[in-house]
């Protein structure tokens, strides 16, 4: 029984770290395919841009981002193939063990079949009862003899254990291998990819580099552009605070507006059902890759030159929809110079403002729910690129888009 005992607690032990092991690379392979399919969606976007007016600022960004996302590629299956590696060294060793002990196993039994078979033949079990001295006698004998048997079968069965524990890590071992060499050669194919990327994104860098001082210039009027436009939508927000305020019968402040939103009931557990679900908010398009992020950071191409984004954009394929991300109400749809149409939606105290986009399907003082369609994004005719810009508020504080929604 004690050898079983040992067997089962390896066993369980060696279960454990497969596991592991096994949770690890699904994780793993879950955020491979993840990257593959964010570089089959930026060649996508690409090839669609690729007979417009594309500039060279934005070919540039979009290379930086397909070389960045394909490292991270390479990376993480190079990770999964180390941890084959480690997990093919590992069975390896335990196949050896379990031959050793299996061989070992083998022997014992064999000797005690040749030991058991000799003494049936010198003398039969009821011989061997029958020449007991007494009863006490023959009953320790006849116990003795079940216990030889019991621990005979143990044996053979400890044995056919061993035998299945070893084909299984034998076939384990084959599929394991085959699947390193797949990763191996997957991460020469997209090493070849890389160094073609690099080469195409030191060829723009050399185009940029000659008209330096023309693009910072456009740079920062785009920034002034964007600065004017969020100026707008702050405005939006005040303007929104104050009337639901007044509505409300809460009074101003000395210079007649509110930064913050007085709540009803209701609309305190819509901004409590918000707050909860921080990180795990949906995308607000259904296909999309992050193109600017939160907050003061340096250009993408010029990286001496900081820019500021007081929320995300999003890029996406032409005529895709725009969707609200949380329940909640549409407090305002404008147009805005240089922006396409703009709405908001206000739950509780904060509000998502989603802008660039046309064909709206929303009208305000509308009730939406979680995931519905809001309008389309816009498609730039001259690029044919569909950028959309997301921001969040809680009352007239912006947040940050990407610790709000999932995997942003």
């Amino acid at each position: 029984m004690k050898t079983v005992r040992l067997f089962i607690i390896a066993l369980l032990v060696t279960s454990y770290s497969c596991f592991a092991q096994s949770a690890k690379q699904q994780e793993l392979e879950e955020e491979r395919q993840r990257l593959r399919q964010e570089i089959e969606q930026m060649k996508a976007l690409r090839a669609n841009t690729k007979q417009k007016e594309r500039s060279l600022l934005d070919e540039i960004e979009a290379i930086n981002a397909q070389i960045s996302t394909r490292e991270n590629l390479i990376k993480i299956t190079n990770q999964q193939a180390n941890l084959l590696s480690r997990e093919i060294d590992n069975n390896l060793k335990k196949i050896q063990s379990n031959r050793k002990e299996l061989k070992e196993l083998k022997e014992d039994y064999a000797k005690m079949i040749k030991k058991s078979y000799k003494s049936k033949s010198s003398q039969s079990r009821i011989m061997f009862l029958l020449s007991s001295k007494n009863f006490a006698q023959a009953y320790k004998r006849l116990q003795y003899m079940k216990q030889y048997n019991e621990f005979r079968k143990e044996q053979a069965d400890d044995i056919e254990r061993k035998t299945a524990a070893l084909q299984s890590l034998n076939q384990g071992l084959a599929i394991q291998k085959k699947e390193k060499q797949r990763l191996v050669q997957e991460n020469q194919e997209e090493q070849e990819k890389l160094r073609s990327e690099k080469i195409e994104q030191q060829t723009l860098m050399a185009s940029i580099r000659q008209k330096q001082s023309l693009y910072t210039k456009q740079i920062k009027e785009k920034q002034a552009q964007a600065d004017a436009i969020e100026k707008e939508i702050e405005k939006l927000i005040r303007e929104a605070i104050a009337k639901a305020n007044k509505k409300a019968g809460k009074p101003s402040d000395k210079k007649g507006s509110a930064v913050t939103f007085a709540m009803t009931p209701e609309e305190e557990n819509l901004a409590k059902g918000f707050t909860n679900n921080k990180g795990k908010l949906p995308w607000p398009v259904g296909t999309g890759r992050l193109t600017r992020k939160f907050g003061r950071q340096p250009h993408p191409t010029l990286p001496n030159i900081q820019i500021n984004s007081s929320g995300v954009e999003i890029e996406t394929m032409p005529g895709e929809k725009a969707r609200a991300i949380f329940e909640g109400e549409v407090i305002a749809i404008q147009k805005l110079k240089g922006a396409s149409r703009l709405v908001q939606v206000r739950h509780g105290n904060y509000i998502t403002t989603y802008y660039n986009l046309e064909r709206i399907s929303v009208k305000e003082g509308q009730r939406v729910s979680t995931k519905e369609t809001i309008g389309q994004v816009r498609t730039n005719p001259k690029t044919g690129r569909a950028v959309m810009k997301f921001l969040i508020f809680q009352n007239a504080k912006k947040l940050n888009p990407q610790q709000w929604v999932y995997k942003m």
